[in-house]
């Protein structure tokens, strides 16, 4: 039996939303304003898509749709810090999603992934934060990773991402004498995503190939040995 075109979309966020989210949050500069938007993005996704049909370039198309809804969201909510600059500075992404999916994602992703596991935050605080925002663990999948209730998760992953964005810390990757302190999260992140990517905690898959095939650090992992 084929899959439905729900499971499909499923699917294509699952694989596509570590991407997603890292140039979101690299323009956007708020981890949960951007996580937000992709799940609205989602939801456009499951109206429009079986209408339209799957995009050529769902990355992109993702994106797209996820950036209208964080500048529909600005113009709503003018408390947001720094609105006008953001408005200002997002439209210059407006006729180049297609080309900036197609380059320099790695870059974001590893920047992301840094700033996850910025030394500010707990250790356990920063492995959980990169599974749900990279790794596209549910909080409930970390959660489980943690041996923690999805509630208490949930709430410190909220306290991780307000902490970044409060503490204003910087979305970059840091100095290499900076690494070191950096790493072991990292590794930490590497382990879990494959330990649920080979033995799936949830769902009907055994074996997760989104999480098995595509490394979340991508070609970061080879700018990180060298």
């Amino acid at each position: 039996m084929g899959q439905s075109i729900q499971q499909i979309i499923e699917q294509t966020f699952r694989a596509e939303s570590g991407r997603v989210l890292a140039a979101l949050i690299s323009r956007l500069g708020d981890i949960e304003l951007a996580q937000d938007v992709l799940q609205d993005a989602l939801i456009m996704a499951l109206q429009r898509w079986p209408v339209d049909g799957l995009p050529r370039n769902p990355g992109a198309w993702i994106t797209t749709t996820a950036q209208h809804k964080a500048i529909d969201r600005i113009r709503r909510n003018r408390r947001i810090v720094g609105s006008d600059d953001l408005l200002e500075s997002m439209a210059a992404y407006q006729t180049d999603d297609e080309d900036m999916f197609e380059q320099g994602i790695e870059d974001e992703r590893l920047k992301l992934m840094f700033t996850c596991c910025h030394p500010a935050l707990t250790v356990e605080a920063q492995v959980a934060l990169t599974l749900n925002t990279l790794g596209g663990l549910s909080t409930a999948e970390v959660a489980r990773a943690f041996l923690v209730s999805e509630v208490t998760m949930a709430q410190r992953l909220v306290r991780a991402k307000r902490k970044i964005r409060d503490a204003g810390i910087p979305y970059q990757v840091p100095p290499a004498n900076l690494l070191p302190e950096r790493l072991d999260s990292l590794l930490s992140v590497i382990y879990l995503i494959f330990n649920e990517g080979y033995s799936a905690a949830s769902g009907d898959p055994l074996i997760r190939q989104e999480l098995c095939e595509s490394h979340p650090l991508g070609s970061g992992a080879d700018q990180l040995a060298t």
